[in-house]
């Protein structure tokens, strides 16, 4: 510690650092508890969801993260049949307010739109598409 008259001491410096912190970790947990979860399955029409796989990797999860939209993960179903034609994905919205402006501005993107119209052009790829907004419980690990 230095010897400044009416220095503060070096322990409310730290003491303020790590309030500061937990601050800003309690405002993060309280805003993460507001943010909505959707479910969406795409059901692709036969022997097109490799190509609805490749649009996802090349293109839609880069527009998703500029339209605010959080990928938490993506699936094919193990079921033998549904796996040639299902892909199921979660991504977070930070409200269900959020979800519907990011959902508009992602359909208004103009790369989205291109992209969509180029992998259509042989027939559309998405034939079926369920969505549910889910709340996690107050025992999820993710929330």
């Amino acid at each position: 510690m230095l010897n400044i008259p009416n220095a503060v001491p070096r322990y409310t410096i730290l003491m303020t650092r790590r309030l500061l912190a937990l601050a800003f970790l309690l405002s993060a947990a309280a805003f993460a508890q507001n943010r909505v979860f959707e479910m969406r399955t795409y059901t692709c029409a036969e022997g097109r969801l490799p190509d609805l796989l490749k649009r996802f990797r090349e293109h839609t999860i880069d527009i998703f993260n500029r339209h605010h939209m959080e990928s938490i993960g993506y699936w094919i179903p193990q079921d033998p049949e549904r796996s040639k034609t299902t892909l199921i994905y979660i991504i977070a919205h930070p409200s269900r307010e959020a979800a519907t402006k990011n959902w508009q501005e992602f359909a208004n993107d103009p790369e989205w739109k291109k992209v969509n119209a180029e992998s259509n052009a042989n027939g559309r790829i998405v034939v079926k598409t369920e969505s549910v907004f889910m709340d996690p419980t107050d025992f999820s690990k993710i929330k």
